[in-house]
């Protein structure tokens, strides 16, 4: 068994925040939906008469994509979790082609985390201005407090929304880690095998030939 260096504690430790960030997106944004009877608040719009009431919304698909893309990359970060723990105690090390797809899968996740989260901050920030300009609240985030027109309970829909959205920009920057953590590794291996062909080409170089 090897014992695990700093650099594969910081890479586990990364994929288990990235881990619980993306479980953390996608079930607070999940659970919004489910205060307002499965509709995608994202980009929607409220009135006010006395009650609040959610008077357009985004299709559904919208915040299925939002909560898909989160669980999918804590999914990811769960099963690289693993592997690292197995790499670490078995001494296995990831080959540099193996470093370099996932390096582009990486990439494509942020790309996908990217999205979600302008989707969040935009979608928000749409639907908190309804909120305003109805008149029902001060703030969006007192507006959570005021009565809604039955089934609706929004109790805490900003928090759940703001935690959200959080949660989507601190998983993008973990990735972004990731992403650096792999092409320190990739440059230092491939600096690793070309350094002994280097050396090797020195000395033939240097060999006298005889005869």
């Amino acid at each position: 068994m090897a014992q695990l260096s700093g650099l594969l504690l910081l890479e586990l430790a990364l994929h288990a925040a990235a881990f619980l960030c993306g479980i953390i997106c996608a079930s607070a944004l999940t659970v919004t939906q489910g205060e307002f009877g499965g509709q995608c608040i994202l980009y929607g719009s409220v009135v006010y008469n006395g009650t609040l009431n959610l008077s357009s919304s985004s299709p559904v698909s919208l915040c299925y994509f939002v909560a898909t893309i989160s669980a999918l990359a804590a999914i990811f970060c769960f099963l690289a979790l693993l592997y690292g723990i197995y790499s670490g105690f078995f001494g296995e090390e990831p080959e540099r082609l193996w470093l370099r797809g996932s390096m582009v899968l990486v990439a494509v996740v942020l790309f996908f985390l990217l999205i979600s989260a302008c989707i969040l901050r935009v979608g928000m920030d749409s639907f908190c201005a309804s909120v305003l300009k109805s008149a029902a609240a001060p703030s969006c985030q007192e507006a959570q407090h005021r009565p809604w027109v039955p089934p609706y309970q929004a109790g805490r829909f900003y928090d759940n929304l703001y935690t959200a959205e959080a949660a989507a920009w601190v998983n993008f920057f973990f990735w972004c880690m990731l992403l650096l953590r792999l092409f320190i590794e990739c440059v230092n291996k491939t600096s690793s095998q070309l350094s002994p062909r280097s050396g090797q080409l020195w000395t033939s170089e240097r060999t006298p030939i005889i005869g």
